[in-house]
């Protein structure tokens, strides 16, 4: 879907502008997404398989859910809306860790240019995966796999794409220490 998002410098700060976001992957401007990364108290992480009618990495086991900011939508506005859209779950905004924003730079071969500033959350699941409901649109399928996968990206073929394992492995860092506080805390 082409949506209305806005224009923000490279450092994040907004620039007042809009555009499509097919004009703003044409042109290389730098715009605001959010990811969000479901894992459970078992040590698993939930991934959705791309739809194959995606623009890029069609078929890819990739992040539990993300999308792009719409134009004026707060962030956790827009977290919000990307989970109930993609996977029917509707979750409390105090349910979101926000554990970093990262710059995310890429070209690919068939011209989008994604420059992107990634708002990055945790959130447990706390439902089974029967109870969730994917957009067909966007998502082929949406399955758990155990958190160490973060770490492994170069085992699987199709799962996660490795050249960002370092980012990964901080969302595994920042899972395995709220786990563990989690279970300090019924104890």
């Amino acid at each position: 879907m082409d949506e209305l998002i806005d224009i923000l410098t490279p450092e994040g700060k907004p620039t007042g502008k809009t555009a499509l976001k097919s004009e703003a992957h044409k042109n290389g401007w730098f715009h605001a997404t959010v990811h969000i990364w479901f894992f459970t108290s078992d040590e698993k992480i939930l991934l959705q398989k791309r739809a194959m009618s995606k623009k890029v990495f069609p078929g890819l086991w990739d992040i539990s859910v993300a999308g792009h900011i719409a134009a004026g939508e707060a962030i956790l506005t827009s977290a919000k809306r990307e989970v109930f859209e993609e996977i029917g779950l509707e979750i409390q905004e105090e349910d979101f860790i926000k554990i970093g924003t990262r710059i995310h730079q890429v070209s690919h071969k068939n011209g989008i240019q994604d420059n992107e500033h990634h708002h990055v959350f945790i959130t447990e699941l706390k439902v089974p995966l029967s109870e969730l409901t994917v957009q067909t649109e966007e998502v082929e399928a949406i399955k758990l796999f155990n958190l160490d996968i973060l770490k492994n990206t170069k085992k699987y073929e199709n799962v996660l794409l490795s050249r960002f394992h370092e980012y990964y492995v901080s969302v595994y860092d920042k899972i395995n220490i709220l786990l563990k506080l989690q279970k300090n805390e019924k104890k």
